[in-house]
């Protein structure tokens, strides 16, 4: 079977037909939130923490929708328009970024207090335009995360190498960015449900934290199993005032420029005649 990488650029292979997909199987909706979930337990944050995160590729939401059930606010960046699309009939409580993460991260420094990947990363060892160049990709890429990441915050990144030269490029330009940590290879013994997670802290981590240990063939991923995406209770309604004041905090915290919060804040107005 053909890696999805070499059928065509992710803009490309991630079409209408494939973002559907993400709705309908139950096999990759659970794949999908297990790896989000295993990604932020590697985070290592504490139980009720409220955060917030990154989450690059987050193609349909379904990862993001992990950081919200975990109390997380979060915004996804994803390189494919049909699968934003997605994301947002969805209704998902992320702000969502279409973006070409190898071009870079439209983030201001010191952004985010953490960061997670599902399945993305491998796409920047390919050559899929004149100009592409992997190293030059990753790197700028590992340098944007680095910029837009707290001092000492995490990043959890799966990804599918496709050999050892590969995962070599993948961590050498993370260490080159100046990042600290390393791979974490979950059930190293099973051809089946072997993962590969890039570890990595944003300069020094901080004192008295334990190192993630890797999980083998004995222990279960813990994480809240999903046979489909449903929409959530309890949300504020679009428009009102609570999701107004919500999203404005949220702009806020990503350095928008957003008016001040005032008594007419969400306030219907009056028909005119």
């Amino acid at each position: 079977m053909s890696r999805p990488e070499h059928v065509a650029p992710p803009e490309v292979f991630y079409n209408e037909a494939e973002a559907e997909k993400y709705l309908t199987s139950s096999r990759m909706i659970d794949v999908q939130t297990q790896l989000a979930d295993r990604c932020l337990q590697l985070l290592q944050f504490e139980e009720g923490e409220e955060r917030y995160l990154l989450d690059i590729g987050c193609g349909t939401g379904l990862s993001g929708d992990v950081l919200t059930d975990k109390g997380h606010v979060w915004v996804g960046l994803d390189i494919s328009g049909p699968m934003l699309h997605v994301a947002t009939a969805r209704d998902v409580e992320g702000d969502l970024v279409e973006r070409d993460v190898g071009e870079d991260l439209p983030f201001q420094a010191n952004t985010f207090d953490g960061a997670i990947s599902v399945s993305a990363i491998q796409w920047l060892c390919n050559v899929d335009k004149t100009g592409h160049n992997p190293r030059k990709r990753l790197l700028t890429f590992f340098e944007g995360l680095y910029r837009c990441l707290r001092r000492s915050a995490k990043a959890a990144l799966q990804f599918y190498p496709e050999n050892a030269d590969q995962l070599e490029l993948i961590t050498a330009s993370a260490m080159r960015a100046g990042f600290s940590g390393g791979l974490i290879v979950d059930f190293p013994n099973s051809a089946k449900a072997k993962k590969y997670f890039l570890c990595l802290s944003a300069g020094p981590p901080e004192p008295n934290t334990a190192k993630p240990l890797a999980l083998d063939s004995g222990e279960a991923v813990k994480s809240t199993k999903r046979e489909r995406p449903r929409k959530k209770k309890g949300r504020e309604k679009m428009g009102a005032k609570a999701w107004i004041l919500k999203k404005k905090e949220r702009q806020r915290r990503q350095g928008k420029e957003v008016r001040p919060d005032s008594k007419y804040s969400g306030r219907k107005r009056s028909k005119k005649f």
